[in-house]
């Protein structure tokens, strides 16, 4: 397991204890079967940026204490160098440097995100996700598939777009969606996502 996710996996179990919630609380919250929540919780299952974010909600902390462990203290701006930023990699091939780790009280999440191009992503299966609030994804080079599902009655409609350089997609995020890298090359976008917060 790698170092820094073994360290977010820690602190995603620690900060549950603190708060006195049991795994099944904190299920209820995410909106998941407890199953699902303690595969994440153990590492068994890969977790994203949103399900964290997601967590930090719950816990009314920020993003970047989950991811780092330590508190943004910034607060007039927060300048990051290309290149630069916080990175986390997941192990389904999707890497992520944070853009403004250092900044408190953030009302939105921005990332430069890099989807890796796999063999078979041509296929067109994608793993869906979803979290409360909004995001937006630009794409800067590269060619990404995207999907999103959404309900009209008690019918299930997925919507399926091919995102090129200078493309962008905003939607609301409590959709499950999903993205691949397509055409034989990895993809790199910009990500901003806004969490709402729990009330």
């Amino acid at each position: 397991m790698d170092y820094v996710v073994s360290e977010i996996l820690g602190r995603v179990k620690g900060m549950r204890t603190v708060e006195g919630l049991t795994p099944n609380d904190v299920a209820e919250r995410l909106g998941i079967p407890v199953e699902d929540y303690l595969r994440y919780e153990c590492g068994e299952e890969d977790f994203s940026v949103t399900f964290l974010s997601s967590l930090a909600a719950i816990y009314g902390i920020d993003l970047m204490e989950l991811m780092s462990g330590e508190k943004p203290k910034l607060s007039y701006y927060s300048l990051v160098r290309s290149g630069k930023g916080l990175p986390f990699k997941r192990l389904s091939g999707f890497t992520y440097h944070h853009l403004a780790p250092v900044f408190k009280e953030k009302e939105m999440e921005p990332f430069l995100c890099v989807s890796e191009y796999m063999e078979g992503n041509d296929k067109g299966e994608v793993e869906f996700a979803s979290h409360d609030g909004h995001e937006m994804d630009f794409i800067l080079s590269g060619t990404l598939l995207f999907k999103l599902q959404h309900k009209e009655g008690d019918e299930t409609v997925e919507n399926e777009f091919t995102l090129n350089p200078g493309d962008t997609i905003y939607y609301d995020s409590s959709n499950p969606h999903g993205m691949i890298a397509i055409g034989g090359e990895n993809c790199t976008f910009l990500a901003v996502l806004h969490v709402k917060e729990e009330a």
